[in-house]
């Protein structure tokens, strides 16, 4: 049997450790840990075999992502995310497919979703303008999914709202250098974007309503299960992926450091009933989010191989699942980083930086719980959720 993708990235395991300090100093992922990820295929595991792809079952993608993520939080955050944008680019336009992937099956695609931009329509497409946040790896990416909201002809929101999913190369874009300063998750370069008068011909667009309902991939035509995952299940998953590897590489960075430390009153962590207690309750807390996670992701695609439906109420409970591991995970972290001590908190010591990468990828807005704990518990009781930003991204 041939080695699993993250077999090979374990392989380079030392080396994702080390280049952790140098992605945070360089506000980017360094082309070797690029690279490592490149060589080891996890970009391409949710891409569509016809190009190149993977098509793995989404849970070995998770646990790639947190394997990757345990090492290091940036590198493993641009796994996650860019990692996810081949499974939507399988049910695009067969034309921008072979225009990303015809000549270079590893080229990577960056994002972000949200509907920053406006597109204007015009014959054959749209004129798109705007500027987005949150480009992460961009700096690695040849192409790029953004959010946008058709326009009217004076390029202002038509009504009613409509939202697109639009794919542009990255000659259409501008990278605006200096503009992720944060206090975690720095090597992951995610930069801000500016498009200014691109032409967007029709084929590289998507409508969001048509990614969400599952109408674009029935559309496509794909057959494997992994594509029949609601988007609002697979899309937040490699995030959350990353978020839960960050706090078992926390965990394993304290138990490193714990294990011959002595404390200022001179008692060994070893002889700390204290620390100890606390070590083994985040330790299951860490695990049970990983559990948690794991388990939603493979009842929601056996329910896609079985070829049944999903309803919003099931679309709900998974996003209340994913939001709900990210959170346990990070509580249970921060309960052993409090206690490594003023030393543990060093730069020179990796624990500090997991513990702000974890934070980071916890103020993402897919980990928001309100809105979602919301709709979910008015579907268990069976009353329909009000309409508009509460069902966003359920």
């Amino acid at each position: 049997m041939s080695d699993s993708v993250l077999d090979k990235v374990m392989e380079q395991a030392e080396q994702i450790r080390e280049l952790g300090p140098v992605n945070e100093s360089l506000g980017k992922l360094d082309d070797k840990a690029a690279k490592v990820l490149r060589d080891s295929g996890v970009m391409r595991m949710l891409q569509p075999v016809t190009h190149g792809g993977l098509e793995v079952h989404p849970r070995e993608f998770a646990e790639t992502v947190m394997g990757v993520a345990s090492l290091d939080g940036s590198t493993g955050w641009v796994a996650g995310i860019v990692g996810l944008h081949p499974w939507e680019m399988a049910f695009a336009d067969e034309r921008v497919q072979q225009e990303i992937w015809g000549e270079n099956q590893d080229t990577w695609i960056a994002s972000p979703y949200a509907p920053m931009g406006v597109a204007r329509p015009v014959d054959g497409g749209y004129i798109l303008n705007g500027r987005w946040q949150f480009s992460s790896g961009t700096d690695h990416c040849d192409w790029i999914f953004l959010g946008a909201m058709v326009g009217d002809s004076e390029g202002k929101v038509a009504q009613p709202p409509n939202a697109l999913h639009v794919i542009l190369p990255r000659s259409d874009y501008q990278i605006v250098e200096d503009s992720w300063n944060v206090v975690g998750l720095e090597g992951t370069g995610s930069k801000d974007i500016i498009v200014k008068d691109a032409f967007l011909p029709e084929y590289r667009t998507l409508k969001y309503t048509e990614v969400v309902d599952g109408t674009a991939v029935r559309r496509a035509g794909l057959t494997n299960p992994l594509y029949k995952v609601p988007y609002t299940s697979i899309f937040p998953l490699g995030i959350t992926s990353a978020v839960v590897g960050i706090a078992e590489g926390a965990l394993a960075a304290h138990l490193a450091y714990q294990r011959s430390r002595v404390q200022i009153t001179g008692t060994k962590i070893k002889d700390d009933p204290y620390v100890l207690y606390a070590i083994s309750e985040a330790a299951e807390e860490i695990k049970a989010s990983r559990v948690l996670l794991l388990d939603y992701i493979s009842r929601m695609y056996d329910q896609a191989a079985a070829g049944k439906e999903f309803t919003f109420a099931e679309r709900a409970a998974a996003r209340r699942t994913q939001v709900r591991s990210a959170w346990r995970a990070v509580h249970a972290m921060t309960e052993i980083v409090v206690r490594s001590g003023g030393n543990g908190l060093r730069k020179d010591n990796p624990i500090q930086r997991f513990w702000r990468d974890a934070h980071m990828g916890l103020a993402h807005a897919i980990h928001v719980p309100g809105s979602v704990y919301h709709v979910s518990a008015l579907t268990q009781m069976d009353i329909e959720p009000p309409m508009g930003p509460m069902r966003s991204m359920i």
